[in-house]
């Protein structure tokens, strides 16, 4: 009988994370050079023998998102060349993920774009954390676990001393994740009533549900301009809030993101590790940093020994 080895990869987007995830398991990182040609263009060889493996590739679309992308698609296609019994490609922050549908003309469908290109390449199965939109799970035609960080966000929450606290939706769109949040917080709930004008460009127009001297909690899946949050947040002190805190898994933050969170009323951002911070990112006094290597690499576990992944949110 074949013993499917576990072995884990990563190219050069969360090394961090995917090196505290094998710590996790007690297992070494693959051995990989992953780098550039003169040109550009990406170069991958594999430096161990993968034949009849169970492989995981961890790999998050942080900035170059393109470069990290193209890392991904030929490790998987430099694995499945030397034989891998079964490649999961496993992202902790899936990217392009916002265009999922044609919401005016025109436009492309990027998330079923790279759904495409990673089952071509030879991908069989695909692990994420917060998926944007959960329908990006149907653009795949291989098996996609979307599992959810909310365990890691609550589990540091519930040390925090919040008082009479009111978890709060920035957009109607966001209102089943922080109605989640709210019914394992024991707290109230609110949304901000939104109309985005164009893109990352957003306007506050007024708060449903009430903050008045409460403790309040802004929930998004990420966080990128931080326009978003930073005008929600606003809008929440002007209604009387007591104090101010944001959440979200994946901490894009682009462009003058830090710059508004640091100017902002927001007392705390609660980010997790999908994304790298940078040295700017990391000097941020109001970022606080949680890591999900345990949380993935659970996920890693039961996915090899072909046990329940949702299981590790009952």
């Amino acid at each position: 009988m074949i013993d499917h080895e576990m072995k884990i990869f990563t190219g050069n987007s969360n090394r961090d994370l995917a090196q505290e995830i094998c710590k996790y398991l007690q297992i070494p990182l693959g051995k990989a050079s992953v780098g550039t040609f003169s040109d550009g263009e990406i170069m991958v060889q594999l430096n161990e023998n993968v034949r009849g493996r169970d492989i995981f590739i961890i790999q998050t679309f942080s900035n170059p998102v393109n470069r990290h992308l193209m890392e991904l698609l030929i490790m998987t296609d430099a694995l499945k060349r030397a034989s891998a019994h079964r490649i999961t490609a496993v992202l902790p922050y899936y990217g392009y993920a916002r265009q999922d549908r044609k919401a005016e003309p025109r436009v492309p469908i990027t998330a079923k774009l790279v759904a495409d290109l990673i089952t071509v390449a030879g991908a069989d199965r695909v692990l994420t954390l917060d998926l944007h939109v959960g329908q990006i799970q149907g653009f795949f035609n291989i098996p996609v676990d979307n599992i959810f960080a909310t365990p890691v966000i609550l589990e540091y929450l519930k040390k925090l001393d919040l008082k009479d606290l009111v978890v709060v939706s920035p957009d109607a769109g966001g209102v089943e994740r922080a109605r989640a949040f709210a019914k394992k917080l024991d707290a109230s709930l609110a949304i901000i009533d939104k109309r985005r004008e164009k893109v990352n460009v957003s306007e506050v127009m007024h708060i449903i549900g009430d903050v008045k001297d409460r403790d309040a909690l802004l929930v998004d899946d990420m966080i990128d301009t931080a326009g978003t949050i930073t005008q929600g947040a606003k809008a929440i002190k002007n209604a009387g809030a007591r104090r101010v805190l944001a959440s979200c898994t994946h901490p894009v933050l682009s462009g003058s993101a830090i710059e508004r969170l640091n100017g902002s009323v927001i007392d705390e951002v609660i980010v997790t590790n999908t994304i790298p911070l940078n040295g700017k990112e990391q000097a941020c006094k109001k970022i606080t940093n949680l890591s999900v290597a345990p949380l993935l690499g659970e996920a890693i576990r039961n996915t090899h020994n072909e046990t329940s992944v949702s299981s590790l949110f009952v």
